[in-house]
């Protein structure tokens, strides 16, 4: 089974190559160079792709249409929300840095989406008898140095959480891992009522996969990217366009991989 799931997390880190959009348009150029003897109207149809691709990647507007329909699915839980009878909180992983930039820092760095982290820290402060469960292990593909739990731990410890707060889950890649090996703990009970803290985006696919697993979760999404008045069609930015496109190309390859798989 491990094989099984080592040959899925390789296969998830390629797709995620082709969710970039600079990737794609890359790989259309050298198709386009290959091929451009033998078959020119093919290769100018493949630049003229590449070209319309880049343009389309910055008009911020359509990725952000994309992202709200995965945002809606879970609204934000009010701060005041009675949490009394919740056993804790579940964080994923993906909000701190990893590779050698933080391999030369002794603080833990945060990434875009800090605030799985920093929202965890705030909802432990207003419910205190809630247990921190973090989950990630080393999510690179070649990743050699400390796992994500490893600078979670610093994290944490650092904003005030006593470690009879904390737990830790060090081996997960991936989302489904995530949720069987976090449920593989000494001490965890699935079935009682968890939360599910995660960015708002990735909290589609991340609630069907705990469930499918057995947990017993309830939605926290936090790290909200955009509402129902999503950018204007005249909002232009290559650079934010990239990005949001690749968020959520991200994400939907990863919900049809799992759909496919089974996990959700």
């Amino acid at each position: 089974m491990r094989a099984t799931e080592s040959t899925m997390v390789l296969l998830s880190k390629l797709l995620n190559l082709l969710a970039q959009p600079l990737n794609l348009v890359v790989l259309l150029l050298v198709l386009a160079l290959f091929v451009r003897q033998r078959k020119p109207r093919t290769s100018r149809n493949l630049v003229a792709l590449s070209l319309a691709m880049i343009v389309l990647s910055g008009v911020t507007a359509i990725p952000d249409a994309l992202l709200y329909r995965l945002e809606s699915q879970s609204p934000e839980v009010p701060a005041n929300t009675d949490l009394r009878t919740y056993t804790g909180m579940v964080v994923l992983g993906g909000a701190l840095e990893s590779g050698r930039v933080s391999a030369h820092f002794q603080h833990p760095l945060l990434n875009s989406g800090a605030e799985r982290m920093t929202e965890a820290v705030a909802l432990w402060r207003r419910n205190p008898h809630l247990r921190v469960v973090f989950t990630g292990g080393e999510g690179a593909m070649f990743g050699s140095g400390p796992s994500e739990s490893d600078r979670a731990r610093r994290f944490f410890t650092d904003m005030g959480l006593p470690a009879s707060a904390l737990t830790l889950e060090d081996r997960s890649q991936n989302t489904y891992e995530n949720a069987v090996f976090t449920r593989a703990l000494p001490g965890i009970d699935a079935q009682q009522r968890w939360l599910l803290v995660t960015s708002a985006w990735h909290m589609p696919r991340s609630l069907a996969t705990f469930q499918k697993a057995g947990w017993n979760v309830t939605p926290y999404p936090v790290d909200f990217r955009t509402t129902a008045d999503w950018s204007p069609l005249s909002e232009y930015s290559l650079r934010d366009g990239a990005e949001r496109w690749e968020l959520v190309l991200h994400e939907l390859i990863g919900i049809a991989a799992y759909r496919l798989a089974g996990r959700i």
